[in-house]
């Protein structure tokens, strides 16, 4: 049976790039004392400087969730506004006769 993928949040890959950084030892030597893949540290590292403070989404960016919120919005004042102009029209028709 196939492992698990481990999930480490972003609090945890922050302070592992910071001590990579800041601690004069080797990834290598880092990576076996947190538990972690070989390189993942290496990885992590050019991720953060990469992307920044958008490093390490998680599941899915906020910006996929902020635009999947925005079209389910979008689709649901496009309902309303298509309800209301059948409704113009039914009212405009009865007027007439």
């Amino acid at each position: 049976m196939a492992d698990k993928r481990k999930v480490y949040s972003r609090e945890f890959k922050e302070q592992a790039v910071e001590l990579l950084n800041t601690s004069g030892r080797p990834g290598n030597q880092i990576e076996a004392e947190l538990g972690i893949g070989n390189g993942v540290i290496y990885r992590w590292r050019r991720q953060l400087q990469k992307e920044g403070p958008r490093a390490f989404p998680g599941n899915g960016n906020e910006r996929d969730n902020e635009v999947a919120q925005l079209r389910r919005e979008l689709a649901e004042v496009r309902e309303e506004r298509d309800i209301l102009r059948k409704a113009i029209a039914i009212f405009s028709d009865r007027r007439r006769k």
